[in-house]
């Protein structure tokens, strides 16, 4: 016989399965996440009018038209988004089908499964705990269907209870289970997911326009003191062809076999860098990167490549020197770092000429170019005028304001018309630093474009023209959100005072740190991560890994085992109390129930031993009965069974 569903289980399983599905709506399309919703409403509706629910044909036709809309959407079936979606299709599908047990099992193991979906987008601590609710509520809704007549507190206690027994398991299972990772396959990546960031071009206000974003682009963890702010320059693409508007890298990058081998002097910085998902596989080392482990390599411009797929969070352990020399230059080096775009204008020559660039050494016609920034009223604003028109000339002898990328730009330029090779470096600069977690974070707002000479025995030496202009841009810790606050400030609709901006900005600290170990110690625990820490308690090989996983498994198993088996007091409810206090009156003339026994039994040897009160007993063993096992009770209540369990009456002289 098929065993039905009561009401109450319906309505938690469809909350439940509302609240796996409420997060996809930033994730699906609308059209697909609209098609679910109208399903799991019209769930809802049936629930008190089960007279709409859809019949066969209908449900055919709602089935093509979910397919119909998943191949309109997505064209395909393979990869992330299209996946997630199928799933939740076929979910909203389900739930017009709940009819049996085995229905409800199917549905809450799909709706498992749609929760997993979302750590395909989302991996930060408050996701982990927003799908660690929702798999609880899951899990109590399997125990109410299962018995019905236990409260929501009861059954909420029992799945933590079931939670708290396979914790144990969980840990050891995270920590010694050995990593394996699996293979990228190019048509499960999703290649469109927007990701803003510096790009592999370059144009004087492109880096302006990160300039107001607080979106964090790494976190550095050092190992000992941290770099001074004006040594916080975080390598990426350098950038020497032009056209006279932008700038890309060259095809030589990646060639760096004839390169010299750089070395390094004093000081050296360990550090852990956490990057986030990016767009290109670029990994912003410390000017100059000395050590790094694989995945990581280096080009020919000495920038940090990764050899992983970009898109998701990775750490890398890395030490720089900010001190360095590169070297002598290769012939391709020094013809790619002097190309000009087209004919100098006399303007150009003439400052050139001026400030000694044709005959004086290159260190004084740095020094001179600098102070006249200095000196002719240049500025340094985020928001620069258009110059679509030779942007550097007019840059140099009209606006006289810009962001960092002018000045690079317009720096390197007068450097190659006076035969000096250099190029652009971007990157970014400083980063604020974190107490709470000891960290320094990066973020948008950070990017930055500097400049680099190649100088006689001391390789390419890095020179960065925004200094002459705003030093405070460089030279000291500047906290970025505040910034990015302070130009948002007149659109705020109230007013902050200084505490409450303090204790904000500890508590953003706070929970910076928090996310920063959540990625570190659990996100980005992969197999190098899961070696180093084995390592550190002696276990390096893959054979006593598997020995500490199997050895501690087993003896969580048999602690687990004899404490769920163990000879426990049964915790009774309302019913069993009830019926246990007439059972007790019957104790009274030497009938006592059995364990193994069970209650129509009990109730057949009283009515053969005591005739006068059968009736009455076995009137409470079937309220007992129906209450405890009958999936249907209507018109049974607790209050009879306590009622008749308290009016029975035993006469002393009889039996």
């Amino acid at each position: 016989m098929q065993q039905t569903i009561n009401q109450r289980s319906i309505i938690f399983l469809l909350i439940c399965i509302g609240l796996i599905a409420l997060p996809h709506a930033l994730h699906v399309p609308l059209p697909v996440f609209a098609f679910f919703s109208v399903l799991l409403v019209w769930r809802f509706v049936c629930v008190w009018y089960p007279a709409y629910l859809p019949n066969q044909l209908l449900i055919f036709l709602l089935l093509l038209s979910g397919i119909s809309l998943l191949v309109i959407m997505h064209q395909g079936v393979f990869g992330r988004d299209a996946g997630t979606a199928v799933f939740l299709v076929a979910l909203a599908m389900k739930l017009l089908e709940i009819k049996t047990l085995r229905d409800v099992y199917l549905i809450v193991y799909l709706a498992f499964i749609v929760a997993a979906t979302q750590f395909l987008y989302l991996q930060n601590i408050l996701m982990a705990a927003y799908i660690l609710l929702v798999c609880v509520s899951l899990l109590v809704t399997l125990i109410i269907i299962n018995n019905a007549n236990q409260s929501n507190l009861a059954s909420l206690k029992t799945a933590g209870k079931i939670l708290f027994q396979a914790l144990p398991l969980m840990i050891i299972l995270f920590i010694f289970f050995p990593r394996v990772e699996a293979p990228r396959w190019s048509f499960l990546q999703n290649e469109n997911q927007a990701k803003s960031g510096l790009s592999d071009t370059l144009e004087p206000g492109s880096i302006s326009q990160l300039g107001l974003s607080g979106e964090l682009v790494f976190r550095a963890k050092f190992i000992g003191d941290l770099p001074p702010n004006a040594e916080r320059y975080w390598r990426g693409p350098v950038f020497s062809y032009t056209d006279g508007k932008k700038w890309t890298q060259t095809r030589n990058t990646y060639f760096k076999r004839y390169l010299d081998k750089v070395s390094f002097t004093g000081k050296p910085y360990q550090y852990q860098l956490l990057m986030e998902p990016q767009a290109k596989n670029w990994v912003y080392g410390l000017d100059m990167p000395a050590t790094y482990e694989w995945p990581l390599q280096e080009n020919g411009n000495h920038q940090l490549l990764s050899s992983e797929p970009p898109g998701k969070r990775a750490e890398y352990k890395i030490t720089s020197y900010a001190q360095y020399n590169t070297g002598y230059i290769t012939k391709t080096e020094l013809s790619d770092n002097l190309q000009l775009p087209n004919q100098v204008e006399s303007r150009v020559e003439k400052l050139v000429t001026q400030l000694g660039g044709f005959n004086a050494p290159p260190e004084i016609f740095i020094n001179n170019l600098f102070a006249y920034f200095r000196n002719n009223e240049f500025y340094y604003t985020l928001m620069p005028p258009l110059m679509n028109e030779k942007p550097i000339e007019t840059f140099l002898f009209d606006t006289r304001a810009g962001f960092c990328g002018h000045y690079a730009s317009a720096f390197v330029y007068l450097m190659r018309v006076a035969g000096i090779p250099a190029r652009i470096v971007s990157g970014y600069q400083g980063g604020t630093f974190n107490a709470t977690g000891d960290f320094i974070e990066v973020r948008q707002a950070n990017a930055h474009a500097w400049s680099e000479v190649w100088i006689q025995n001391k390789g390419w030496v890095r020179y960065d023209p925004t200094t002459a202009i705003a030093p405070e841009r460089i030279e000291q810790d500047v906290n970025i959100e505040q910034q990015i606050a302070n130009n948002a400030v007149s659109f705020a609709p109230i007013q902050l005072d200084s505490q409450t901006l303090s204790l904000l900005r500890q508590a953003r600290n706070l929970w910076s740190s928090v996310d920063y170990n959540w990625h570190h110690w659990i996100i980005n625990y992969d197999r190098r991560q899961q070696f180093s820490f084995l390592s550190g308690l002696g276990i390096d090989t893959l054979r006593s890994m598997l020995y500490w996983l199997m050895g501690l498994v087993a003896v969580v198993t048999i602690f687990l085992a004899i404490y769920v088996l163990r000879k426990q007091t049964p915790v009774l409810d309302k019913a069993q109390i009830y019926y246990a206090k007439a059972c007790r009156k019957l104790a009274k003339t030497g009938l006592i129930k059995q364990a193994n026994e069970g209650a129509n039994d009990f109730a057949r040897r009283v009515s053969a031993q005591l005739p006068d009160i059968a009736d009455s007993f076995d009137h409470i063993t079937q309220l007992y009965v129906q209450i405890r096992y009958a999936k249907q009770t209507e018109g049974v209540t607790l209050e009879q069974l306590k009622s008749s369990a308290s009016a029975f009456r035993i006469n002393k002289n009889k039996g």
